[in-house]
């Protein structure tokens, strides 16, 4: 397997020459993270596949899950003599990464997916379709660094594809957007020609979305378990389990990933104005600079809204995601802090250790 075809670009190849300079790391090689266990990597190099784990002095010093190695990551490793296993003492750094708060009260990063080019954010054209989830995906998307494009699928079940097709135009500015369906083909064509030799990308949506399919029907190989949709209300069982990275009969790669209920933010403010450019160039010419858009008068946003130029359900989602994004930027300021605290005891205690020495 060639590097190159990893998607092991000029950006890495720099960092590895940095990397070469120190001693101890002269027997790593470069090697991509294709699937996580809860305590292991699987990891792909020239040399061949090996399960792998992190150095001890690699997990002491990281502080956050977002230091350890994620699905789509390009490491160093290095072999263990006569085993078909590695060890991991370095991340290479990200050139995009797609994230997410993880589930529940917690307020910490999971790395969806690393160093992607592409972003397949995709829907299925049924009862599921929701227009409100599209736009939080695209948020998250545009503050990746991946370029986002937006996949509908089951195009052969659906009756009336044009309306949904406006719908997402409506709030997709500039991005590219795919119609599909596995069991005719249509619009296959068109995704395998996104995945050149050494592009990667990733599939993002809700359980039943068709990702799944869609991988096999990439990789041209029933690679990945599908199941069917619920019929009562059109949503998905979660078939994919956990983040794989597939190699494309192109030479490209794909990263599948389980199927998302609620898509939480992380730390994403910047993005919205991406998302959101309609009601951001409304707010240009608002009377008040500091509009609130609410009841203030001469206010642009809401006289958009009575002539029926935007809809107020887009103005509320903005609105939701606007104090979503508020909430997450106080939490992990104050977990900077803490975590700035907690590396300074660490260093604190390995100087005492030297001292007692």
């Amino acid at each position: 397997m060639k590097l190159t075809t990893l998607g092991f670009s000029t950006y890495f190849e720099e960092q590895m020459t940095a990397f070469m300079e120190e001693s101890k790391l002269k027997n790593c090689v470069p090697a991509r993270v294709v699937l996580e266990h809860k305590h292991s990597y699987r990891v792909l190099a020239e040399e061949g596949e090996w399960l792998a784990t992190v150095a001890g002095h690699f997990a002491y010093r990281s502080l956050s899950r977002g230091d350890f190695p994620a699905v789509g990551d390009w490491v160093l490793v290095e072999k263990m003599d006569g085993e078909e296993k590695a060890i991991i003492p370095k991340v290479f750094a990200r050139k995009s990464v797609f994230s997410r708060k993880v589930a529940g009260r917690e307020i910490t990063e999971q790395i969806v997916a690393s160093n992607v080019d592409i972003v397949l954010l995709v829907m299925s054209l049924n009862a599921d379709f929701n227009i409100r989830r599209l736009e939080r995906y695209l948020v998250a998307a545009w503050d990746s660094g991946a370029k986002p494009v937006i996949v509908l699928t089951k195009a052969d079940l659906c009756s009336d594809v044009e309306s949904y097709l406006r719908e997402v135009e409506a709030v997709a500015f500039g991005i590219d957007v795919f119609v599909t369906s596995a069991l005719s083909g249509e619009g296959l064509a068109d995704i395998r020609a996104l995945f050149t030799e050494g592009v990667t990308g990733a599939l993002l949506g809700s359980s039943g979305a068709g990702k799944s399919t869609l991988t096999n029907a990439l990789v041209e190989d029933e690679l990945m378990k599908v199941s069917d949709i619920r019929e009562d209300d059109a949503k998905g069982r979660h078939t994919t389990t956990h983040r794989e990275l597939v190699v494309l009969p192109s030479g490209g790669c794909l990263i599948d990933t389980p199927g998302m209920r609620e898509l939480q933010l992380w730390d994403q403010g910047d993005s919205l104005t991406s998302s959101f450019k309609d009601i951001e160039e409304l707010t240009a010419v608002c009377r008040y600079r500091d509009c609130s858009h609410q009841n203030e008068p001469q206010c642009a946003v809401q006289q958009a809204i009575r002539d029926g130029e935007l809809e107020e359900s887009r103005l509320q989602s903005y609105f939701k995601l606007q104090k979503e994004l508020a909430f997450i930027e106080r939490k992990t300021n104050t977990q900077a802090r803490l975590d700035e605290q907690r590396k300074w005891k660490q260093i604190a205690k390995g100087l005492k250790k030297v001292k007692k020495k």
